[in-house]
């Protein structure tokens, strides 16, 4: 067996290599564990365990083994901890700031954990943990809330366990392993903030270098604004935990359905919301956003009745959309950029969206979106037409006809 300054050597400029090309975390991980069993080390299991910068999963965790390879499991933010987690040796890590953990998976460890119970029923036999982090030392630790590192153990179904060559080959290529991590999921972390902030197609954007400011592309696109109706009045009238969750439940129907069909979140406007079908054509662009238009007509309907079950506040919805050139790009000031879109077909959608209460429709849409879809698709009904405020020739407003009973009737409009 090579000694551990051999076995090292050959991993440390691996890892560090990685690390600088951010290749990805899993095909990472699942090399290392390759890479220590040709080296020689008696390794079954290995997991690893890392915080995650999202809303909605609080951390990521990786497993190998030698029979399966490599997988991961997002962990969804909970309020109360999962059991598992409280009784797993990772939190007694945290709560107790211990660097290591090593267990050869006696009677009295088993009953304390049972994850390593478990792992002594499949046949393992030895049970080492690192925790690593990215923070400082004098930081307080919440094992409920981990501050940034990582959380790594290697099993072992050997006979014999671990040597401690073994084990001082992990110590010794741990920070490594934990630095090419840092730097995979600070990328991961900023492309996903990006895109949560700025919405899928302009964090990419940006990510990938758009972020001079007065960089913009001209594109033909559908502009789509949201808004809720009458909010203004239910924000008086609801306390702001539950007003928050109404705004939250609507636009989540309203980004599902327009993600779901292409398009993109440009940005939330208090009670409304800015949206883009840009997929290469006006006739691809003008098909999807009618079809996500028509998803949330169905959708909210249903969700509207839910709400009256369950007793919770309800409201209704607008949507005004419109097609036509427009900048696409960084404006602002040099310390504070937007990415968005600017342009007389954004101003023109902002005038439709003006004209929902004098034509008394949920849904309405200009001629130029109407002639690039084909009638048998959606039946198309004329509101009349229209000069608009700022617009030099009058402007036809369509809408999507609803049968009886497959809508709910619209709610009276409110000035906001």
């Amino acid at each position: 067996m090579e000694c551990l300054d051999e076995r090292a050597s050959s991993l440390i400029p691996w890892m560090i290599d990685q690390g600088l090309r951010s290749s990805g975390r899993q095909d990472l991980l699942n090399t290392f564990c390759e890479k220590l069993v040709d080296l020689g080390l008696p390794l079954w299991r290995f997991h690893l365990a890392q915080r995650a910068f999202h809303p909605k999963f609080g951390g990521i965790g990786y497993s190998w083994t030698r029979s399966d390879g490599i997988s991961h499991e997002h962990y969804e933010r909970r309020e109360t901890p999962r059991e598992a987690w409280l009784k797993s040796p990772f939190y007694l890590m945290l709560e107790t700031e211990l660097e290591f953990f090593r267990s050869d998976l006696a009677a009295d460890d088993r009953s304390r954990f049972p994850l390593l119970g478990e792992l002594k029923t499949r046949g393992a036999t030895d049970y080492f943990a690192l925790t690593l982090r990215f923070t400082e030392d004098d930081v307080p630790i919440d094992p409920n809330a981990p501050s940034e590192g990582v959380l790594a153990s290697w099993t072992s179904d050997s006979a014999d366990g671990f040597s401690e060559a073994d084990i001082a080959l992990l110590r010794a290529v741990y920070p490594v392993l934990g630095l090419a991590l840092k730097s995979m999921s600070n990328r991961q972390m900023a492309s996903d903030l990006l895109q949560i902030y700025l919405g899928r197609d302009p964090g990419q954007r940006v990510l990938s270098g758009e972020f001079q400011r007065g960089s913009s592309t001209e594109i033909d696109a559908v502009i789509g604004m949201f808004d809720l109706k009458g909010f203004t009045s239910l924000a008086g009238d609801l306390p702001g935990p539950e007003l928050i969750n109404m705004i939250n439940d609507y636009f989540g129907i309203a980004v599902a359905a327009t993600q779901a069909h292409g398009g993109n979140i440009l940005k939330f406007l208090g009670d409304g919301m800015l949206i883009m079908f840009n997929l290469g054509s006006i006739e691809k662009d003008a098909r999807a956003a009618l079809d996500a238009a028509a998803e949330m007509c169905r959708v909210i309907s249903a969700r509207n009745q839910e709400r009256l079950a369950e007793g919770l506040s309800t409201t209704d919805w607008t949507l005004a959309l419109h097609a036509g050139h427009i900048l696409y790009g960084n404006i602002g000031a040099e310390n504070r950029l937007d990415f968005t879109v600017i342009g007389p077909a954004v101003n023109q959608t902002a005038r439709i969206a003006g004209m929902h209460r004098s034509v008394g429709q949920n849904l309405i849409f200009s001629q130029v979106v109407q002639q690039a879809v084909p009638e048998a698709e959606h039946d198309m009904v004329s509101l009349g037409r229209y000069m608009l405020r700022g617009v030099a020739t009058p402007m036809e407003l369509y809408t999507i006809y609803r049968p009886q009973g497959t809508m709910p009737e619209l709610v009276p409009y409110v000035e906001d």
